[in-house]
Order: C-alpha cells, then sequence, then structure tokens
C-alpha cells in the first residue's frame, strides 16, 4: 500500500556513531535539510547528536514526517525497533549489502531532494510474536528460533517442536530452528536457510526449517493473516528465539510461541529503486 498525501516538514537523522564519515555525512545532511525553506525543523538521535557536539532526542520520543537513518540494515531494524511510532524511512546504506537502504553516502543529499519533490510511503509487514501470552518487540525481517548452542561457538545440536497455522499441524520435526520472516525479510536469513525471495508487495509470511532432519520438511508460505504457532517439544541445551537479529530471549519445552502479523507495519519512503533491480544489484 502507498499513501501520497504526506507533507515532509519535520526530518529525524539517526546514523551509526561508530563510523566517523557517517557522522561527518549526517552532519552534511542536516545542512542540507536546515537551508530547504519548505523544512521547519531537523531532529537528531541523541547518540548522532552529541557526536556533532549539539543535543538531541532519543530514538523512542521522535515524532518527525520523515526518518532519515544512515548506517546498515543492522542500524535500520535496530531503529524501527525503537521506535514508538512508525515513522516513513529513508536509508542511507553505510553498512555492507544494505538491502533496506535506497540511498548511499553518494547520492544521498540528490536522493533526499527526490523523496521531498514526490513524497510516498509504503507499508511492509511486520511480525507481532508473543511467548506464554508476553508480547515481544516486532519483526521487520524476521524471528529465528534456534537451539541456544546455534548462537555460541558450541556445535549446534536440533530440536524437536511443532508448528500450527490457525491451530492446525503443519508439521512436527527435529531441525537446528526454524525462521519465519517477512517478505522484507525474505532476503536476509530466511533466504540464507533456503527460503524463496519475496517481493515485498505481497501479503504473506515465510516459514523456513533450518537443516531439518526430514526431506519432507520444506519451506512455506502462508497467507499473512494466520496465526503461526511454534511449540518447543524437546530442547537439550536450551533454546532462543532472536528477533531482527537485535533482541534474543531463552526458550524452553513447552513454551508457547504465537506469532501473527503487527496491526502497526513498518513505513519506508518509495524511491526509484526497483525491488528487483535491488535483488540483482545487491544480492
Amino acid at each position: 500500500m502507498v499513501s501520497t498525501d504526506e507533507i515532509v516538514k519535520r526530518v529525524a537523522i539517526v546514523s551509526r556513531h561508530d563510523e566517523p564519515d557517517a557522522i561527518q555525512l549526517a552532519g552534511r545532511i542536516q545542512n542540507h535539510l536546515e537551508s530547504n525553506p519548505a523544512i521547519n525543523e531537523v531532529i537528531l538521535d541523541h547518540d548522532t547528536a552529541s557526536e556533532l557536539g549539539t543535543t538531541g532526542t532519543p530514538i523512542e520520543e521522535l515524532q518527525a514526517d520523515l526518518l532519515i537513518i544512515i548506517g546498515g540494515d543492522g542500524t535500520i531494524l535496530r531503529t524501527i525497533q525503537k521506535l514508538k511510532k512508525q515513522t516513513p524511512i529513508l536509508g542511507v546504506n553505510f553498512g555492507r549489502v544494505g538491502f533496506l537502504a535506497d540511498a548511499t553516502s553518494e547520492n544521498a543529499l540528490v536522493m533526499i531532494n527526490e523523496v521531498l519533490a514526490d513524497f510516498k510511503v509504503e507499508t511492509r509487514m511486520r511480525l507481532a510474536i508473543h511467548i506464554n501470552g508476553e508480547y515481544l518487540p516486532c519483526a521487520t525481517n524476521e524471528a529465528a528460533i534456534v537451539t541456544t548452542s546455534h548462537i555460541t561457538t558450541s556445535p549446534a545440536k536440533m530440536f524437536a517442536f511443532r508448528i500450527l497455522v490457525d491451530g492446525h499441524e503443519l508439521d512436527e520435526l527435529r531441525a537446528d530452528g526454524i525462521v519465519i520472516a517477512t517478505p522484507t525479510g525474505s532476503t536476509a536469513y530466511a533466504m540464507s536457510a533456503g527460503g524463496p525471495i519475496v517481493d515485498p508487495r505481497v501479503e504473506g509470511t515465510i516459514i523456513v526449517p533450518l537443516a531439518p532432519y526430514k526431506l519432507s520438511s520444506r519451506p512455506w508460505i502462508v497467507c499473512a493473516n494466520s496465526e503461526i504457532t511454534v511449540k518447543p517439544i524437546h530442547t537439550s541445551d536450551g533454546a532462543t528465539i532472536v528477533i531482527d537479529g537485535q533482541y534474543t530471549q531463552p526458550i524452553r519445552a513447552g513454551d508457547t510461541i504465537t506469532i501473527t502479523s503487527a496491526n502497526k507495519p513498518a513505513l519506508f519512503v518509495k524511491t526509484k529503486w526497483q525491488f528487483y533491480e535491488r535483488v540483482r544489484i545487491k544480492l
């Protein structure tokens, strides 16, 4: 879905602050925006502002019409997870692949001008996640459930679990884990585990077993409105849920993990980049 009735008056900037060049770029973008008479206010998050020698606002409290994030996919996902109110995002890649970022350090100012001249917003499905009724942060890319040893230096061990969709058993299997991803996250962990690449305009949830023992266990794409339930049966070393690579929580046999489409999607600015062009160039 695309919204075209937005007017940008307030712009926020969040940058990774461990890279001096990224902070320098944040300063240039700030100056560029402040010279634009159509922009009433430019806001920096606390850490970015601190590196630039000024005062800022915590990410959780940012209120803006447009949020420019300078960094890699991790920076973008971490920021989305912290936002109390979802804000249209334009990513400027300062990482490796930067699949969620459309701009580069070289064309950032030009793309910002293009976005301000024709401001359109795309909604991206997120996942709402509960463990035994407890609400966890939403996932923009994926929720991965893996053995604890899978994320340490120890050899990974399989565990057993059941997967249900709308109360109907999809599979009962032994595997290293499972990735449940959005279409946006289909090009991340899910893809590396053998899942399909899915156009982010598709309304669906991707289920990808990690190294399953059974040959019949294959990736699925289910309706976005479905309720997915994962029930660990046996975990010899314990298991962990990892959300967008940012948030982790241990899980145990007998827990019930419920995953549905979140009520509040992530918002991304629509640019001239096309999804298939991005896949071809970046992957």
